[in-house]
């Protein structure tokens, strides 16, 4: 990611982003108490998404390159306005990519959860497992340690699910190329292809 201007801090990078999904959700409202997916660029990217869930009621709420910090700042101008059955996230990818540690990870993961618990104390939220793309292996013991940290936080709440799309990505203990695209980092329909699998066999009974 590219570092700050002056006077500008790393949350400033997400402005444009933000105020342009803000934008979208003003002028093409998404359905009443919609599935949301929040977070990173492996959401925003999930262009088959509504094919994907025909029979859900979602909304992508996807923004730029964000990380988990980003999406526990923004969560009151994105998520709380659109008042969601459950919640679906994907964040801490690009977190653990700047160098973050993974108990700021954790942390932030807990921000998130009292925000969300602030506002809608009953709502499921899935919460994927950080992926092992060949792009950041040699990050893979900093992933592993967050993922081990996010789980313990994510299955003590109520309603929360954790879903572990780390091992499934595996093969022989490495990342299977084909679920990724050419950058080694984003994801391939093949890889969307699994990630709907595994939403789908774990999703709460208000999804």
């Amino acid at each position: 990611m590219r570092g700050p201007a002056r006077n500008e801090t790393p949350l400033d990078w997400y402005e444009s982003d933000v105020q342009a999904l803000e934008h979208g959700l003003r002028t093409n409202p998404p359905p009443a108490h919609p599935v949301a997916f929040y977070g990173s660029s492996s959401i925003r990217l999930w262009s088959t998404l509504t094919g994907d869930f025909p029979d859900v009621p979602l909304v992508n709420l996807g923004f730029g390159g964000s990380t988990l910090a980003a999406c526990s700042w923004f969560y009151w101008r994105i998520v709380r306005p659109v008042a969601p059955r459950a919640l679906v996230l994907y964040a801490g990818d690009n977190d653990i990519g700047d160098g973050s540690p993974p108990a700021h990870l954790v942390s932030q993961l807990e921000f998130l959860l009292h925000q969300v618990d602030a506002t809608f104390p009953d709502l499921p939220v899935s919460v994927l497992s950080i992926k092992p793309s060949p792009a950041r292996w040699h990050l893979v013991a900093r992933i592993e340690e967050a993922n081990q940290g996010m789980q313990r936080l994510v299955v003590r709440r109520n309603r929360g699910l954790w879903l572990n799309v780390f091992d499934a990505m595996l093969v022989d203990g490495r990342p299977r190329s084909e679920l990724f695209c050419e950058d080694g980092l984003h994801l391939s329909a093949e890889g969307y292809r699994l990630w709907t699998h595994i939403v789908r066999q774990n999703r709460p009974a208000a999804f």
